[in-house]
């Protein structure tokens, strides 16, 4: 019934941002934004609002200050002259953190070796992306982004007993 190579019955799984399809693209939509000039509803038409963009944090004014002076370290002549627009602000002031991914996940190798679990490759490949945006009246002050452009891992998990391997103290009696 299984052929010696159905790989193809490995799990797999994918999780994607629905707004990006490329870390560059995400790079260049936060690119493009101009602080003092760029509004909210340039922000919608890009899909870079909360409504848009799931897995986006909503930031108050608090959050914005323990984000950007954490533990005192910095003082306000270090900071961005856009994020201290905003800290200054104070109650006009708010942001928001994205977090856009595109994560594959795939099981490779054979079939039986990964059932039986002697052995299981993983292999993982995609990007992660996040930016801050911060405004001051709908108007964006400051935008900064980071991530991870381009993920490959790969886990490789060896039981040389396969399905013995976990079973461990489970199976051992004692006789006291």
């Amino acid at each position: 019934m299984f052929a010696p190579g159905c790989s193809s019955l490995l799990p797999k799984s994918q999780s994607q941002s629905p707004t990006f399809q490329s870390f560059d693209e995400a790079r260049h939509a936060i690119e493009s934004l101009v602080p003092k000039k760029t509004d909210l509803a340039t922000l919608s038409e890009l899909g870079l609002t909360p409504a848009k963009q799931p897995n986006t944090l909503i930031l108050t004014h608090a959050d914005v200050v323990r984000r950007v002076v954490n533990g005192g370290i910095l003082g306000k002549d270090d900071l961005d002259p856009g994020i201290l627009t905003c800290i200054n602000a104070r109650e006009a002031c708010r942001g928001w953190e994205l977090n856009v991914a595109r994560i594959s996940k795939a099981r490779i190798g054979s079939f039986w070796a990964d059932f039986i679990n002697f052995k299981r490759r993983t292999e993982t490949t995609g990007w992660r992306f996040n930016a801050l945006i911060l405004l001051v009246d709908d108007v964006v002050v400051y935008r900064g982004w980071g991530g991870q452009p381009v993920i490959s891992e790969v886990e490789v998990n060896t039981n040389p007993l396969g399905p013995l391997q976990d079973m461990g103290p489970s199976v051992v009696t004692s006789t006291h």
